[in-house]
């Protein structure tokens, strides 16, 4: 590609394009990292969502409203097929698959008016990868210039992509010609440096499959991959926030008293921390202006992205309550929306982890001091629950463990993330935390989901070092210590068993759930030291 054509604008004819190393000859226009108003235009005209009200730009993604993890697959090939974690996550595709649905989604993407993205992943310059998105509506290619990082126009001129992103959510694959299970595809070629992705409107597929390959490229250079968030206070010290969706990473991260970050993924290297992307992607359903502020604020912006989110048809008021067309409602935006952000993207080393689960059962203290086998045990179980009605078939709380707070975007097996945050927690001291945003004084439908307000005080009272040699008392089905006191939260809601009315009830739910623990770990069992297998629930 000739430098002049990664500068915004619009080219056609496919000898302009410089796509044709990408095995792409366009027939109709292809417009170069536009900026959010021209991409707003294109969008509009097209048809592809609309305006609300304070200016963001809303589409609906059905019949897709989340992710589709049994239509991922990677590429079986002899450069990776010894170092990826193959089974029910990595599912493999024969090459002779993937060449396939390549030659159809460049015929497909051929006939279609293009949109390309020229971005960055990785705030630290020595572990950046470069990365330009091909895709067929001016929404998405908006999407990703809002989450991940936007070259200077220096940075455009010499821009040379290490990773091709090939995105036509219109077309459908064959399973009997293309090796997939379902029309829907989200495809890793390692070797080729290739992401295809298919049959499904949902912009998460490609802020995920980016992470994917983040997560077999960094460990390799002694960089630890994390799925989580974090910030950093005015003296310098960092905290991380590890946990699955619903848990709390977005809302706990983005705190007035502390600089953000990143919301959701980063890496941890010689140097420190630093965000894999340029902005965020905060679940909106049941926002609120008064408990979270900062990321209400940007569902009013013009250049957020919000999918799925029900607006009135007459005035574009959007309406953050309403699940009618998903609960996975979502609101993307880049970071610089959030007032209090560190620009560069980077931090140093963390003082303190904080391990986030929403737990369903009611069991689980709101906040508990951690070992560092304790910490190496909870990490690698990642659990958190579900509730009745997120999902079709779900009427009471499900138990959920997530490897390593994200296992279904690690393509390396558990160990490989596991030891190295055991390494670094264990080189620079890090105090690790175990939090509960979920349920206290019985389980979903007894009990009350823990008060936000109270979460935020507990774990600022712990990052602030104030927890630190705090009385605590042992938690006795985990093992966990729970501190007596914090400022701002009444003492009878740290210990989990005082607030259940009855205490027998709540020893049978505990044994039930450390059951669950137990069985889950045994696929660890014989990897790991035995000071991490002795860290969970007593017999």
């Amino acid at each position: 590609m000739t430098p002049q054509l990664a500068r915004p604008g619009s080219h056609i004819g496919t000898w302009r394009t410089g796509l044709e190393a990408a095995g792409l000859m366009p027939q109709r226009a292809t417009h170069w990292n536009l900026t959010p108003p021209a991409l707003y235009e294109h969008a509009l005209r097209r048809g592809e969502g609309i305006l609300t009200e304070g200016g963001a730009f809303c589409a609906v993604t059905t019949p897709h409203t989340g992710r589709s993890p049994n239509d991922k697959f990677v590429v079986r090939e002899p450069s990776s097929a010894a170092d990826v974690w193959w089974g029910r996550v990595n599912q493999p595709l024969a090459p002779e698959h993937f060449d396939r649905l390549r030659a159809d989604a460049a015929r497909h993407l051929d006939a279609q008016e293009l949109f390309v993205q020229d971005l960055f992943a990785g705030a630290d310059p020595n572990h950046r990868s470069a990365l330009r998105f091909v895709t067929s509506n001016a929404w998405h290619a908006l999407f990703v210039h809002n989450m991940f990082l936007r070259p200077t126009p220096s940075d455009l001129a010499g821009f040379v992509p290490s990773w091709l992103v090939l995105h036509s959510p219109e077309l459908h694959a064959d399973p009997a010609e293309h090796g997939t299970r379902s029309g829907t595809f989200i495809v890793i070629h390692f070797a080729a440096r290739t992401i295809l992705i298919g049959g499904t409107r949902y912009a998460g597929e490609l802020k995920k499959a980016i992470f994917t390959i983040l997560n077999y490229l960094l460990p390799k250079s002694g960089v630890l991959s994390m799925h989580c968030s974090a910030n950093v206070g005015e003296a310098g010290d960092v905290a991380l926030f590890f946990g699955l969706s619903g848990t709390g990473k977005t809302t706990l991260s983005a705190d007035a008293e502390r600089a953000l970050i990143g919301d959701d993924e980063h890496g941890w290297s010689e140097s420190g921390v630093f965000n894999f992307e340029g902005g965020c992607y905060a679940k909106v359903i049941h926002l609120s202006r008064e408990g979270e502020p900062e990321i209400y604020a940007t569902t009013r912006m013009f250049g957020t992205v919000l999918e799925n989110v029900v607006v009135d048809p007459e005035t574009r008021a959007i309406d953050l309550e309403s699940d009618a067309v998903t609960e996975n409602t979502r609101a993307s935006y880049p970071i610089h929306f959030i007032p209090n952000h560190v620009p560069g993207g980077m931090a140093g080393h963390p003082s303190h982890i904080v391990f986030l689960t929403c737990d369903a059962y009611g069991v689980m203290p709101p906040i508990a001091r951690l070992s560092p086998a304790q910490a190496m045990y909870h990490f690698l179980s990642g659990y958190t629950a579900k509730v009745a009605g997120t999902e079709r078939g779900v009427t009471e709380p499900k138990a959920t463990f997530s490897t390593c707070f994200g296992a279904p975007f690690l393509p390396l097996h558990a160990n490989v993330y596991a030891s190295l945050l055991g390494e670094k927690i264990a080189k620079h001291g890090v105090q690790c935390w175990l939090v509960n945003t979920g349920w206290t004084g019985g389980p979903y439908g007894t009990g009350q989901r823990m008060r936000l307000g109270f979460t935020r005080a507990m774990v600022r009272a712990a990052l602030a070092g104030r927890l630190d040699c705090a009385a605590t008392a042992p938690e006795p089905v985990f093992g966990l210590e729970v501190p007596l006191h914090v400022a701002g939260v009444p003492d009878d809601v740290l210990l989990p068993r005082c607030t259940w009315s009855d205490p027998a009830a709540y020893d049978a739910q505990a044994a039930r759930l450390a059951q669950m623990f137990r069985q889950n770990f045994e696929q660890f069992h014989n990897q790991v030291h035995p000071a991490v297998r002795e860290a969970g629930p007593r017999a």
